[in-house]
């Protein structure tokens, strides 16, 4: 068309659609269009942002890797992950909260009670509960992906002096839907800020620092995979996560406990052998 301007380049790209187009990719990319279109008008957007804007996207593309995943950290820091997450959790769900860039697959098989310290000395965390149906009733076998920064503050993937499947690890929850494993607790910790979104967390006034939180994946046949965190109450960056993954729901309490005092029916690694903290943690899922 040679008539396209300002007023109409909206319509027009819509109309090249081809007859056959899906329709759900039609909703999806004509309405990125026409939002696009609309922020470009709306801002007055000049040719030095626009190139800037794509040569933060070309930055992120040549430092993403397989163990790290910029434009997943984007998404991140411009709350689109965690807004993906709120409106696709399903009522009566444990609240889904975001994977977050440093997921790593194939995580090492874990037994009920394992310990997933290594090598790493700081205060233990007994971490235990159940997997339940949206009526409250135990989902046996479910599988529960388990990862979190070491004591550093880094995720093994970002961190050379850490095996890869440091702080991972994939357990089965028994017959009654239960699970528990020890740890270190997890610390608070500052995304990197050392790619284009540093530059927008810099540009905007804003910090890098997530609070502390263990990050969990739970599947079982039947049911929706719930991705989610659970944080502890008294993180001081809990009102404040650059990455707004933070639910009401997945804000627990960490116990003290003196040595000794673990839970009756679990065989536990035998690694603990001083005081700890407990957290109890119960998840929901809900039928496909």
């Amino acid at each position: 068309m040679r008539t396209v301007t300002p007023d109409n380049i909206t319509e027009v790209f819509q109309s090249y659609f081809g007859p056959d187009t899906d329709p759900r990719f039609r909703e999806v990319i004509g309405s990125l269009a026409t939002h696009l279109h609309a922020f470009t008008r709306e801002v007055g957007l000049t040719h030095d942002e626009w190139r800037k804007a794509l040569e933060a996207l070309e930055w992120a593309a040549k430092i993403t890797t397989p163990e790290r995943n910029e434009f997943v950290l984007l998404s991140d820091v411009m709350g689109l992950s965690s807004l993906v997450d709120m409106i696709n959790s399903r009522q009566g769900a444990t609240s889904s909260s975001v994977l977050g860039p440093f997921h790593v697959s194939d995580a090492p098989p874990m037994e009920i009670g394992d310990d997933m310290r290594g090598d790493f000395d700081d205060e233990v965390l007994l971490v235990e509960g159940q997997v339940r149906d949206a009526d409250g009733n135990p989902v046996p076998g479910a599988e529960i992906d388990i990862w979190q920064t070491a004591p550093n503050g880094l995720y093994s993937s970002q961190d050379p002096d850490q095996d890869i499947m440091s702080f991972h690890g994939l357990m089965t929850a028994d017959e009654n839907g239960r699970y528990a494993f020890t740890t270190v607790r997890p610390v608070s910790y500052t995304v990197p800020t050392d790619g284009p979104v540093g530059e927008i967390l810099n540009a905007a006034g804003r910090h890098p620092w997530r609070p502390s939180h263990l990050h969990f994946i739970v599947k079982a046949q039947g049911f929706r995979d719930l991705v989610t965190e659970v944080f502890p109450a008294d993180d001081p960056y809990l009102d404040q996560d650059t990455v707004f993954g933070v639910r009401s729901d997945l804000v627990m309490t960490y116990k003290p406990q003196p040595a000794g005092s673990f839970p009756d029916g679990f065989a536990l690694s035998g690694k603990v052998d001083g005081p700890f903290a407990r957290v109890d943690f119960d998840f929901t899922l809900v039928r496909n």
